[in-house]
């Protein structure tokens, strides 16, 4: 029996040429590149702009903190020659700011616990379940994102008004959390919409009510959206001056806002600028800090349902 030899490989004769691979030219692909390349430094520089133009007055706001009126004045850009803390101290007892800061956060406080609770409550119940008025109540939460606030301003101080809640920090958390239960259902529902229908189907095969479910299950898997929503409610009610002013004229029940807008007038007539920057300041870090803590977590919460 024969067996079939594979023929070795002939060897290359001397002198033979031995083609090359061809290298392809750079072509439209080194050109996009380019172009990127170019698209990248353009907006890292307008970025950097941005931020130059956003950091530059809060630093320079919280560096004249620090100084005496004569250095506000006379070297506004200079550093201050030592820290003057006693401007914190006179804002914060001379000035009120404590009494108002402490109102601001029972305030802001319960109102964005109840718009956390409630709006998520009535987007889950939106996004999950289907009933006639579902889409007609919806489209009213979307609608009360449009209508401007200063159109009801007027007849809301009246309802308060015989309601017994004029001047009242519990009149005040009512009043904040209707005004931002509509962009809170808006936005959880939409969150809501991308959370997988498996897991809720599970938990009702396993015997769990609709409040566990919600409660146990739903809800912490809608944590970066509550955060991102919270995070928003936060930044606006602690921030809202229209309203305490309307609805919450008692001297003791001012919020931070109208603190800030009374030491801006007290503290301009007697030239005590350094005292009028500390309380700016003061009111403006816990928004920083805030933001700075969940910057993450907002971010998650913006492009969840762009991933899903």
């Amino acid at each position: 029996m024969k067996t079939t030899e594979t023929p070795a490989p002939l060897p290359a004769e001397s002198g033979a040429a031995v083609s090359k691979i061809d290298v392809p030219a750079p072509g439209p692909a080194g050109k996009k590149k380019r172009e990127g390349g170019v698209l990248n430094v353009f907006s890292h520089g307008v970025l950097i702009v941005w931020a130059i133009m956003v950091v530059t007055p809060l630093l320079w706001a919280v560096m004249t903190s620090f100084k005496s009126d004569s250095s506000i004045f006379g070297s506004p850009w200079s550093l201050p020659d030592k820290l003057h803390f006693d401007n914190w101290s006179r804002a914060w007892t001379q000035a009120n700011m404590s009494d108002y800061f402490l109102n601001t956060v029972l305030v802001v406080g319960g109102s964005l616990i109840g718009t956390l609770v409630l709006g998520s409550m009535a987007a889950y119940v939106l996004a999950r379940f289907d009933f006639p008025g579902n889409r007609f109540i919806y489209y009213l939460f979307v609608g009360g994102m449009s209508f401007p606030i200063m159109l009801a301003l007027v007849p809301l101080f009246y309802v308060v008004n015989n309601m017994g809640l004029l001047n009242t920090i519990h009149g005040l958390i009512l009043v904040y959390i209707a005004y931002s239960l509509p962009f809170t259902v808006f936005f959880l529902t939409a969150f809501f919409r991308t959370l997988p229908t498996s897991v809720a189907e599970a938990a009702f095969v396993d015997g769990a009510s609709h409040t566990r479910t919600f409660f146990q299950i739903m809800l912490p898997m809608a944590k970066p959206g509550l955060i991102s929503v919270g995070i928003f409610n936060f930044l606006g009610q602690w921030n809202q001056y229209m309203l305490p002013t309307v609805l919450n004229t008692d001297p003791d029940k001012k919020v931070l806002t109208q603190g800030l807008v009374q030491l801006a007038v007290s503290q301009g007539y007697k030239g005590d600028w350094s005292g009028l920057f500390a309380g700016l300041v003061m009111a403006m870090l816990p928004v920083l800090g805030a933001y700075i803590v969940f910057q993450r977590q907002v971010v998650q919460g913006l492009t969840a349902g762009a991933l899903k």
